[in-house]
């Protein structure tokens, strides 16, 4: 089958033909359809996260059909299904955290596109208990960023409880994505971008934002809460300082980098900063649920499977319109 194989850390994607992948005990062979590209496929590329399995697949936000059942795989599935594949691929289900509810901090788990092989091939396998039957809603190129911007951003979002004011420090994919379920759930929105993105910034306003600025500002009120998306560890005692009493900062992505120090008056006053770690099947099946509902829509720019280093350079250079999607056997 056709893939875009990594080879080792730095290195350019490389195209090759690997052996078709076989379904082992409860797994799905999956022909993938089309595959979003992920802001951590880059944190991987760059060497930013370690240990990967190497050589590797990436892609962990795969829609695809079902072309072969392994034994004694979830029986929620039939040949021909369409399944979405996420980031979280297998646990051990034995650990203290798998058996409180915690599935996402297992000692033990491992992740699609990092080590298992994921979505930028042909063909892709994947455990059935940690698949998901997708809306009808979406097309497979509109489906394909719920699966990792959707899904972790709604964990995050989930973190905030009720906050009236929320703050999102950030305004790429997942932030957009999850904005609509804040606003179809009348929070009111606050949006911080790079000083001087004004056009990011109108975008927000028209999405619903009651305000939008720069990542330098403080906001016209303070913030209940505030999700940080980018990847920027200066955000962090920035949110803080702009946030009430009482009020927390949740920290949105799987890699940051180094948060400088800050006075712990800005923590003061029961203020909390908390981290999100990969997702729950729970938090897939209930966004899934409210994401038609919203409507959810997704913007994407869409590459053939052969171009996955354009798409990543050009996601490295901030220069995409949208969640880049790779078009591997599109129907």
């Amino acid at each position: 089958m056709r893939a875009m194989v990594l080879d080792k850390a730095k290195l350019p994607l490389q195209a090759r033909d690997v052996p078709k992948p076989k379904p082992g005990r409860g797994h799905l062979l999956v022909r993938v359809n089309s595959c979003a590209v992920c802001r951590t496929d880059l944190h991987v590329v760059d060497g930013e996260l370690s240990n990967p399995k190497l050589p590797l697949i990436l892609g962990h936000q795969i829609v695809g059909r079902v072309e072969e059942i392994g034994e004694e795989a979830h029986s929620k599935f039939q040949i021909g299904d369409r399944v979405g594949i996420p980031w979280l691929g297998w646990t051990d289900g034995e650990c203290v955290y798998c058996r409180s509810n915690r599935e996402n901090l297992c000692d033990r788990a491992r992740f699609t596109g990092y080590t298992i092989d994921g979505g930028y091939a042909e063909f892709t396998v994947a455990d059935a208990r940690f698949c998901f039957h997708l809306p009808e809603h979406y097309n497979d190129v509109e489906a394909a960023p719920l699966l990792c911007a959707g899904l972790i951003g709604y964990r995050s979002y989930r973190k905030t409880g009720n906050a009236r004011c929320l703050g999102m420090y950030g305004f790429g994919n997942a932030a957009h994505l999850i904005a609509q379920i804040a606003l179809y759930e009348g929070r009111d929105l606050f949006v911080f971008t790079r000083p001087g993105d004004v056009k990011t910034q109108q975008s927000a306003k028209a999405l619903g934002a009651k305000w939008a600025g720069g990542s330098d500002e403080m906001p016209p009120e303070k913030l209940d809460a505030a999700i940080i998306f980018a990847s920027v560890g200066p955000l962090v005692p920035a949110a803080l300082h702009a946030l009430a009493k009482g009020g927390i900062v949740v920290c949105g992505g799987i890699h940051m980098s180094d948060i400088p120090s800050f006075p712990y008056a800005d923590l003061w006053e029961e203020r909390v900063i908390t981290s999100v770690a990969n997702l729950t099947r729970r938090d897939g099946e209930e966004f899934f649920e409210i994401a038609p509902r919203v409507p959810v829509r997704t913007h994407t720019e869409t590459f053939p499977l052969e171009e996955a280093n354009v798409a990543l350079d050009r996601f490295r250079a901030g220069k995409l319109k949208a969640t880049a999607v790779l078009l591997v056997n599109p129907n």
